[in-house]
């Protein structure tokens, strides 16, 4: 069975680019649009790992993640943070926040593929 993974980003085009790219990789993938769905989705489907962006709607991505690594469900499920900004304060406050790796937008499809089987220790 292939390992799931949670996409959240309220951006269509962004969740289109990591579909394709994700799907390469023959994920299972779960689709949010904002932090509080993020939350509820994390712990009502228990992905492999989280890719999610930062600046949202009704809940931040920062925010979000500080919720999942609260709740022992979720805790350690690996989660990567996207932005458009390559602020200095956002990267420290998502390492902080217990982030597995923080990417800028655009990144290219490949490394993010690359990027998620390193953290899932799979091979390419």
């Amino acid at each position: 069975m292939p390992q799931k993974i949670l996409i959240v980003d309220d951006e269509a085009f962004i969740l289109r680019v990591t579909e394709l790219s994700l799907k390469k990789g023959g994920y299972q993938l779960i689709f949010g649009r904002n932090g509080v769905e993020a939350v509820q989705l994390a712990a009502s489907e228990l992905p492999a790992l989280i890719v999610m962006d930062v600046q949202m709607p009704e809940m931040d991505g920062l925010t979000a993640l500080k919720h999942l690594k609260q709740n022992p469900a979720t805790a350690r499920i690996p989660v990567i943070m996207l932005t458009a900004r390559g602020h200095v304060l956002t990267r420290q406050d998502a390492e902080e926040s217990g982030a597995a790796l923080f990417l800028t937008k655009p990144c290219s499809p490949m490394q993010l593929l690359k990027e998620v089987q390193r953290i899932l220790g799979e091979t390419s």
